[in-house]
């Protein structure tokens, strides 16, 4: 729009000064005050639509940044969905490389969710995976990353992990935050959550493995009491599980 200002506005201006010049005659002057007056029109109607068209490419450009962010985030509680998650398993993959650490896959499952689920319904049942969701992303640490895969089921990515007593205690400290109670519709409530969780690069070193993996020590904690979890470490590959609480 500037450009368009310093090309015109001169011109208006000489056709302007001519326009009023009293050294030339009337059917002339009159010639320049229209060419004057056409050339002002011209460039106001072309600086709204440049304007339109920059507003337009702006909205455009947000609306695309929009649907991108909500194709990588889950609807009902904002978190990461599988998709985004692969993108931060490949950044922290690639980030603890660099610096000699691991990845930890923390699988997380709900115990007695369904129960909530079916006695209060599910308006309340999505309230209570809200309110997860906002306790699981105040107990991580920034740099990792919370998902919902889906229904009640949640991973943790933990990058920078030096050993495994760092994923252990980051299991123990999820399983006493989401075992505290909920304030939903007046009414507490009380879940408490199973881990299974998988360490790159003894159970594997691309997502969906490790996912599998932790999944399979989950299904260990779910039927080993609830509340508690499991690695699936080297070992555990080979058909063995090592519970740590």
């Amino acid at each position: 729009m500037t450009s368009l200002m310093l090309a015109t506005v001169p011109t208006i201006a000489a056709l302007a000064v001519h326009a009023f010049s009293s050294d030339l005659e009337t059917l002339h002057t009159q010639l320049f005050a229209i060419q004057a007056l056409l050339l002002a029109m011209i460039t106001l109607l072309s600086l709204q639509s440049v304007g339109h068209l920059y507003r337009s490419a702006v909205q455009h450009h947000t609306t695309e940044h929009d649907m991108a962010q909500l194709a990588k985030h889950d609807a009902l509680t904002g978190l990461a969905n599988r998709l985004l998650l692969r993108e931060r398993f490949q950044d922290a993959v690639a980030h603890a490389s660099r610096r000699g650490e691991n990845v930890a896959v923390h699988y997380i499952d709900l115990d007695g969710f369904k129960a909530i689920n079916d006695h209060h319904g599910h308006p309340a049942g999505d309230l209570l995976l809200q309110q997860v969701s906002g306790r699981l992303e105040a107990t991580v640490r920034g740099e990792d990353t919370v998902a919902r895969l889906g229904g009640d089921e949640f991973v943790v990515l933990q990058t920078g992990v030096a050993q495994n007593g760092e994923a252990e205690m980051l299991a123990r400290r999820i399983i006493k935050k989401l075992s505290a109670p909920y304030a939903i519709d007046g009414t507490n409530m009380h879940i408490s959550a199973s881990i299974g969780i998988a360490m790159m690069p003894d159970a594997g070193r691309d997502l969906e493995r490790l996912l599998s993996r932790a999944d399979s020590a989950l299904y260990r904690s779910k039927h080993g009491g609830k509340a508690r979890a499991h690695f699936c470490t080297r070992e555990a590959v080979a058909g063995k599980r090592k519970a740590v609480a």
